[in-house]
């Protein structure tokens, strides 16, 4: 596999040990899901998507949330660089203090997440383990640069934290007894923070809940969707590796539960979604779509069955293979 390296201009190093630069003998393909806090002005999106270049594989928006993922892949020195690209256009044109949306959030670009994305379940543990230590090193070199050029305060989670620290976690005690790795100790006046972190393939689902037939409020709705987020979710005693939220999207006059599969071999996306719609099913209440936020291994769309793929409206083109095969025949 190439050797690349991360500092910049990526394989050369800059003066000083911020700047010098890291090895990264063992990543072929890296993967970056960079999560924005604007999700209602097509044109501000598009701007942002046009800052990242050709490794761009996938924009998708949501207006509720007020918030964006956009998806990287590909040479690891190419998606670093374009990281950095986005998270800038992000601070330079999204205030965070007047933004309002159902998504938690700490900043105009949210969450940066680094996953090795040529770690499959053919590769041993210990290569594994490397491979998701090595974008935590990724993670940590690109987390100080973007807080030193960009003055936006960082916290590091997952691989990339030496504490291993959970996102969940960093959202509970950023700036309430947790200073930011790197950068000023107070938000930036109107970019707030960042997250930037390491961890392995997760897939991000929503699952739209149909409305209370009764005419009461959308409160009663998402008081649903919270008793079925909690039923499923890992903390509560759900489904190991499922984080869940309920979510009211006005837009709809409905509600959501809103997944994060984060230990696909433990819980997979068919067994969470029915999960899900049993338990609507016991408040009365059905899945009416499943929405896809980003992309998912091929190999996780395969698992499913195909009465679930053809309910959820899942396609092979929504594969992680899919966007970096069409990417590179471009």
């Amino acid at each position: 596999m190439p050797t690349v390296t991360v500092g910049k201009p990526l394989g050369v190093a800059r003066q000083g040990p911020v700047w010098a630069a890291t090895p990264i003998p063992s990543l072929a393909v890296l993967e970056c899901v960079v999560n924005i806090s604007e999700g209602r002005q097509r044109d501000a999106v598009d701007g942002l998507a046009a800052a990242c270049g050709p490794v761009l594989l996938d924009v998708h928006t949501d207006a509720d949330h007020h918030r964006s993922v956009l998806t990287l892949a590909g040479a690891p020195d190419v998606v670093t660089e374009a990281a950095l690209a986005l998270a800038r256009a992000a601070v330079e044109r999204i205030n965070i203090s007047d933004h309002a949306g159902v998504h938690p959030r700490l900043g105009a670009a949210d969450v940066v997440p680094f996953v090795p994305l040529d770690v499959g379940p053919s590769a041993g543990a210990t290569v594994r383990a490397r491979r998701l230590q090595v974008a935590g090193e990724v993670a940590r070199t690109w987390g100080q640069r973007v807080a030193e050029e960009l003055g936006v305060p960082v916290f590091l989670y997952g691989s990339a934290d030496p504490q291993g620290r959970s996102l969940p976690e960093l959202r509970r005690e950023a700036f309430r007894g947790r200073r930011p790795d790197f950068g000023p100790g107070d938000p930036h006046p109107t970019a707030g923070a960042m997250a930037v972190g390491a961890r392995p393939i997760l897939v991000a689902l929503n699952c739209e809940l149909s409305a209370d037939d009764g005419g009461r409020s959308l409160d009663a709705d998402l008081a649903v969707a919270r008793s079925v987020a909690r039923a499923v979710r890992e903390r509560d005693g759900g489904l190991p590796g499922v984080r869940a939220l309920g979510f009211e999207l006005a837009s709809k006059g409905r509600a959501q539960v809103s997944m994060n599969l984060v230990d696909l071999a433990a819980t997979g996306v068919e067994t969470a979604c029915e999960a899900v719609r049993r338990e609507a099913q016991r408040h009365g209440r059905s899945v009416t779509a499943v929405e896809l936020v980003g992309l998912l291994p091929a190999a996780e769309l395969e698992r499913c069955s195909p009465e679930f793929v053809d309910w959820s409206g899942l396609s092979p083109d929504q594969t992680i293979e899919a966007r970096l095969g069409a990417a590179g025949s471009g």
